[in-house]
């Protein structure tokens, strides 16, 4: 057991290097493969992979899926569908870094989801830790000069990808609505066949209009790595490591996602970290401590 249990920090660990590299890739391939279609075959692929693991509990598990179909399709449509291709549509236009940073708000984003969903109060300092964390945020999505403020003048891809992280805490918020006494695997891949589905018309739409990546190795590398890496194998080794040592525990190894982006970032795409970079994450860092102590207290 002791030996299982030293295994979940580098599960966790390749979780979010996977996650990680989502964010790169997306970056590598802006205006080769549009974000719709990056998004629908990532989905599509992973539900395909998924599927022969979860045949047998989603046998079981159906009548339940269709007993809370609702609910099913929300989450689907926040988590699966909308974030990914609102991420993907962001790094069009947004360094991998400012799109990784930024990521860093959700967890202060998710307490104002469920502040407004489910009338949750946040003590006085989980409030002031949001206020730092989203100052930390108008910091990197501003690139430090606050006169774009004045201007409302703002990287849309910095918008489009605070749009998607909106949307992510969204969905994280509204797990708790998710079908009961289901399998992870079956809601996986109901989740994930649902989400590519809901693409699918978008996906066509551009096809139509002639928005479509060209088939080259390059491409079907990206979309074979979002499929595998970030959708089947970053969910497995995430849900491992939170088996093994807790939710509590497991979800603070996410926080390596912008440091491994970061890096994967500097080192492939040659982007470079500015003081604005620094001076954001210190903020939302120093937030989510706060937070992180207003919930001890």
């Amino acid at each position: 057991m002791a030996r299982l249990w030293r295994m979940a920090p580098l599960l966790l660990a390749a979780a979010s290097l996977s996650w990680a590299g989502n964010a790169v890739v997306g970056r590598a391939v802006h205006g080769v493969i549009p974000p719709v279609s990056l998004a629908f075959w990532r989905w599509t692929g992973a539900s395909f992979i998924v599927l022969p693991f979860a045949r047998g509990p989603l046998r079981r598990d159906w009548p339940v899926l269709i007993r809370h179909w609702r609910s099913l399709v929300l989450l689907s449509f926040t988590g699966v569908a909308l974030f990914n291709t609102l991420f993907y549509r962001g790094l069009d236009q947004t360094t991998a870094i400012n799109g990784l940073l930024l990521q860093s708000a959700m967890p202060l984003l998710i307490l104002l989801a469920s502040r407004l969903i489910y009338r949750e109060r946040p003590t006085l300092t989980q409030t002031i830790a949001i206020v730092v964390s989203l100052v930390g945020v108008v910091v990197i999505a501003v690139h430090g000069s606050f006169a774009r403020l004045a201007t409302l003048s703002f990287n849309p891809g910095d918008l489009w990808v605070l749009a998607a992280v909106a949307s992510y805490a969204l969905y994280s918020s509204l797990l708790r609505s998710r079908p009961p006494d289901v399998h992870a695997l079956s809601f996986l891949a109901a989740s994930f066949a649902l989400g590519a589905l809901m693409l699918l018309p978008l996906y066509l739409g551009e096809s139509f209009a002639g928005i479509a990546a060209a088939i080259t190795p390059g491409t079907l590398a990206a979309y074979a790595y979002v499929a595998v890496v970030p959708s089947f194998l970053g969910y497995l080794c995430f849900n491992r490591g939170v088996e093994l040592i807790g939710a509590a525990r497991g979800g603070q190894y996410v926080h390596l996602v912008p440091v491994f982006g970061t890096l994967l970032a500097m080192a492939f795409l040659g982007e470079r970290l500015h003081a604005f970079h620094v001076a954001g994450i210190a903020l939302i860092g120093a937030g989510l401590a706060l937070a992180a102590r207003g919930q001890r207290l």
